[in-house]
């Protein structure tokens, strides 16, 4: 599926090619949380990262979260004039790019169930819309992506 985003200003647009464009993970970790997470949490899709065509790179920077006392890989992209979080990067995993489900404007499908992660790490404001087939988890998820994806026959 592709996926057609943006910043809130306008100033960076991109497009994305996605298999796994369900917006089913919920992290409450607290760096996502303090960089994007209005409601207390973030939700990431993967994308393939080859596909990833931006342009206003110039209006884009990059954040690289500590983690303790490193400083992590993973690069986070965001708009230097509104803000907006667009995509995730991290080496790690070269061949994918995870967007922010809100820079998304293109319509997602719904998810049948969610999978929230990080739960430890949950703010005490936040109430977290779990349902009942919802997966949860104190810290990492025992299914990628990728895997909830296939479990579920929801690959496009």
């Amino acid at each position: 599926m592709k996926l057609n985003g943006a910043c809130h200003c306008g100033k960076v647009k991109f497009t994305v090619n996605s298999k796994h464009p369900y917006p089913y993970n919920l992290c409450y970790c607290s760096i996502c949380r303090k960089t994007a997470g209005g409601g207390g949490f973030v939700i990431n899709l993967s994308a393939e990262y080859k596909t990833l065509e931006v342009q206003g790179r110039e209006h884009i920077t990059v954040y690289h979260a500590k983690i303790g006392d490193k400083v992590s890989p993973a690069e986070r992209y965001f708009c230097k004039h509104c803000s907006a979080n667009l995509w995730l990067y991290d080496v790690h995993w070269p061949e994918q790019v995870h967007p922010f489900a809100g820079a998304i404007d293109s319509e997602l499908p719904i998810p049948p169930e969610r999978t929230h992660l990080m739960l430890g790490s949950k703010a005490n404001w936040v109430n977290a819309p779990i349902n009942k087939d919802d997966k949860q988890f104190e810290e990492y998820p025992d299914e990628s992506i990728a895997a909830w994806h296939q479990r579920l026959n929801l690959e496009k």
